[in-house]
């Protein structure tokens, strides 16, 4: 009996780990972040928090062009929602308008078989409970296993290293940053999809500060505003 009631403790444990951070932004209702390339403003972010009880649902948009000589050159549209239910992820759903491209992900917890199940463009099939939608807000993005791509549901198995405590100046605003890499577990993966992206998190908060990677130029994610 002593046995069994110990496998059930583990077993709710390693099935709601995924889902323990989600409490520390209760008091947080927006993020809004700029987004450079090559140090040029380029588009934004943004995501607004609702509550009603236990429910939490999370809305999303993204925009940026990048021009040369005055002509859109590239153009990419993404709005999205997630949902959650007394702490625990249930579902998410985008769309994504990259280049005249379409893209979707569409990601649901499964009770009955503790997985999520993803309908994406990339990528159809299972999941297990402890990766994690990668839209980076969330800071136990850094405890799991993979992430899955918010854009085309394509799972994503990381490595992810703690590079240290900072100071970072945003805006003329300093913080005390947590900064952390991610990248591919994967190696054979080609180039262009293979993650490899700096992330700096408020030390005490865990709010998503900043985001920095080379793909084709130089790009930043800086917050800009929360509340």
């Amino acid at each position: 009996m002593k046995r069994l009631f110990f496998l059930l403790i583990l077993y709710l444990l390693i099935s709601t780990k995924s889902f323990a951070h989600v409490g520390h932004y209760n008091n947080l209702n927006f993020l809004e972040y700029e987004l450079f390339r090559n140090d040029k403003l380029i588009g934004y972010h943004k995501y607004e928090f609702e509550r009603s009880g236990g429910n939490l649902s999370i809305s999303s948009k993204i925009e940026f062009n990048i021009t040369k000589l005055g002509v859109n050159i590239y153009k990419y549209i993404a709005n999205s929602n997630e949902y959650y239910q007394n702490g625990r992820f249930i579902k998410f759903s985008a769309n994504t308008l990259q280049n005249n491209k379409e893209k979707y992900a569409n990601i649901e917890y499964k009770k009955d078989e503790n997985k999520l199940i993803i309908d994406g463009s990339s990528f159809k099939g299972y999941a297990d409970v402890n990766s994690i939608v990668g839209t980076w807000w969330n800071h136990e993005i850094i405890d799991a296993p993979s992430q899955i791509s918010a854009v085309s549901g394509r799972i994503i198995y990381q490595n992810v290293t703690f590079l240290g405590k900072e100071k970072i100046n945003i805006n003329g605003k300093v913080y005390n940053a947590l900064h952390y890499n991610f990248s591919s577990s994967d190696k054979n993966l080609p180039k262009k999809k293979k993650l490899n992206t700096d992330i700096w998190y408020d030390e005490k908060s865990k709010i998503w500060l900043k985001a920095s990677f080379d793909k084709m130029g130089y790009w930043e994610y800086r917050i800009k505003n929360y509340n």
